[in-house]
């Protein structure tokens, strides 16, 4: 670093690099960045060690010392769990080149040294492996989590999220691979229940770093300090640049993260639980996610569930409301309610469900800031939770005061029910002039549906945005109906160019067209007496319904709207000219009763359902390794090497 370094050995003498890890700020137009910048020494190779056999040796080494970790840090033996630490950042860091730039067989080669011809292992070579994946599950699950073993629990997470990157570096979903090997038979599955019980209650406490006062290697002297400075504060880049010979930077900026242990935690966990299946046997750590009950829950496992255990749901349900602002938590969120059915009943049970529901709504609301995954997995969790009629049904009891993220219009008060119905029909006219993503209208209309005959005491403003979505999708059906007839009428005069496919265009909105109405016409079978809002709303724009009335595919669903048009508009017309608002709402609530329910014709009950696509694997092993990659608390890989998903150039 600098003219007068060519050397490794020469950087902690180096005055470049305390200036760099110092207090005093450096301006980016400064000359001292081409100082450091100026520097001759070979990165360091890797291609003697299989010769060698010093990784092997180094290995060795760290799973000696972890023997003794736990007594060291009863014994706050700082010296030693800084060493210890430290030889594992060092086979973190190789281990993330080795995978990289390797087949699976070379890597192997690295974790034992014998004379024998290049190219021919061992299985003492997978031993070693699977004694440092033994070791690393070891210490993640049992060392103390304290000031000076914070790092390298940490260390000890990331370590095996980059044993698992080789899936970076497939385009293809990995469904063979030494991760299934070694994670999913062997030594390490007895490990399984303990370890997705460590990393969801590392999620769940949210424990933060030590202070800065508080690191592993007491400051004794300035020397120690500026050596610690720059073990600290520089080596993850210097190894990055020494090890991979590059730095690998990320598609966007992560925001500063309060407790660096969570999130690599639950990064891990979301990697474990979507492992696919082995040949022979199913993925363990999904099983344990699947079946994992409460702490308060006396009844017994059934033997057919391996891997099973017990965590706090009160204290789980109080880190998912707080974290939903990560694409991780929400993942994480998903996953519980869509895989394990003791978190569901859970979840649907609590009495103060707007905790869990306001942060999916406001990811929604803030679309245009989200990404479409983050934003689809929002919308799912939705339906699930509108899967359950007691769900639908206490939305509407719990009452919001002063919603100040919802901008559109001052909502003083409102139902938690009212608002879910304004921001997911907001998605929907986002979708529908934006993005135009068929999926995203489905699940938004199916959400919607599964609420529709509890619709409870609708707010005005929540009523009304029903029917403007509805006269939004009318002037469309019309826009498209005109140029289909435009479309035809040239074809007739000119075989030559082609015509855009509007009769598609022409299904597919009738097909959104036909569900609001059944949505609506849901509402007025189920529940009209608790929706005056509603009937004034589709009283004040009854003319958008008139072109319906005799549409073929709309006629059936239509009968039940135009009858309660029909005998409002009728009672209106008696009461006279010039009603007040509040006079048509009167008149509302009292024709409610007088309306003949037997004249409104039933319809099968509006449910859907999420089933989830066929090999989801094929969407979720990218999108989590996708977050991986984006939010993993000091583990870069370079952009170029990444072969599962596409980067994007900015």
């Amino acid at each position: 670093m600098g003219s007068n370094s060519s050397r490794i050995g020469d950087l902690p003498k180096n005055e470049y690099l305390k200036k760099l890890s110092g207090t005093e700020s450096v301006s980016e137009n400064d000359p001292f960045w081409n100082q450091l910048l100026s520097f001759s020494f070979p990165a360091p190779t890797i291609e003697n060690n299989p010769r060698t056999g010093n990784f092997g040796a180094l290995i060795k080494v760290f799973l000696s010392r972890t023997k003794e970790l736990k007594l060291s840090a009863e014994c706050q033996n700082h010296i030693f769990i800084w060493q210890t630490h430290n030889a594992l950042f060092i086979i973190c860091c190789l281990l993330k080149v080795f995978i990289c730039e390797m087949s699976e067989e070379e890597l192997q080669l690295h974790f034992t040294y014998e004379d024998k011809s290049p190219g021919s292992y061992s299985s003492d070579s997978e031993d070693l492996l699977e004694e440092l994946l033994c070791c690393l599950m070891q210490l993640i699950t049992d060392i103390p989590l304290l000031d000076i073993t914070y790092e390298i629990s940490v260390e000890a997470v990331s370590t095996m999220v980059v044993f698992l990157s080789c899936q970076l570096f497939h385009k293809e979903v990995l469904r063979q691979s030494i991760s299934h090997k070694y994670l999913m038979q062997g030594r390490c599955l007895p490990y399984t229940s303990k370890l997705v019980k460590t990393l969801l209650y590392n999620f769940i406490r949210q424990e933060k770093p030590p202070p800065p006062g508080a690191h592993v290697f007491p400051q004794q002297s300035e020397a120690g300090g500026l050596l610690y400075g720059l073990a600290s504060g520089v080596a993850t880049g210097l190894w990055t640049v020494f090890t991979l010979g590059g730095v690998g930077s990320k598609a966007a900026a992560t925001p500063e993260l309060s407790s660096p242990l969570a999130n690599q935690s639950l990064l891990l966990l979301l990697v474990l639980a979507n492992l696919t299946d082995a040949a022979d046997a199913p993925n363990p750590y999904k099983q344990a996610i699947m079946s994992f009950k409460n702490t308060q829950d006396s009844s017994p496992f059934p033997s057919s569930v391996p891997h099973a255990f017990q965590i706090n749901f009160n204290s789980l349900y109080t880190a998912l409301c707080e974290q939903q602002t990560s694409d991780q938590a929400t993942l994480l969120l998903y996953t519980l309610l869509h895989q394990n059915s003791n978190v569901r009943t859970y979840m649907l049970a609590r009495t103060d469900m707007e905790n869990l529901v306001l942060p999916i709504l406001e990811i929604l609301y803030h679309v245009e800031e989200r990404n479409s995954h983050h934003v689809y997995m929002a919308l799912i969790i939705l339906l699930i939770l509108t899967e359950d009629d007691g769900f639908n049904r206490s939305i509407h009891e719990v009452i919001l005061k002063n919603i100040t993220w919802y901008s559109e219009r001052v909502l003083t008060e409102i139902s938690l029910g009212s608002l879910l119905i304004l921001v997911v029909i907001r998605t929907i006219q986002y979708n529908m002039t934006r993005t135009r993503d068929k999926y995203l209208h489905t699940n938004c209309l199916a959400a919607l549906a599964n609420m529709s005959a509890q619709f409870r005491s609708l707010h005005q403003y929540a009523a009304q945005r029903i029917i403007s979505l509805f006269s939004l999708l009318s002037k469309k059906h019309n826009k498209v109906l005109e140029q289909a007839t435009q479309s035809l009428r040239g074809s007739l005069s000119s075989n030559d160019t082609p015509l855009p496919d509007y009769a598609q265009d022409l299904n597919v909105i009738e097909e959104v067209i036909r569900m609001m109405l059944e949505i609506i016409n849901s509402c007025l079978t189920n529940s009209l007496h608790h929706n005056p809002n509603l009937v004034y709303a589709l009283l004040y724009k009854r003319d958008l319904f008139e072109q319906f009335r005799t549409h073929p595919s709309f006629q059936d669903i239509m009968q039940n709207i135009d009858l309660v048009i029909t005998f409002f508009s009728s009672r209106l017309l008696q009461a006279g000219a010039e009603l007040s608002v509040e006079r048509v709402l009167e008149i509302i609530k009292q024709g409610v009763v007088a309306l003949p329910k037997d004249r409104l014709k039933k319809f099968p009950e509006l449910k859907f359902k999420y089933v989830e696509e066929e090999q989801p694997e094929e969407f979720f092993i990218p999108y989590v390794w996708s977050l991986v990659y984006n939010s993993a608390v000091g583990l870069y890989w370079n952009p170029q090497d990444i072969q599962l998903f596409t980067m994007d150039a900015d």
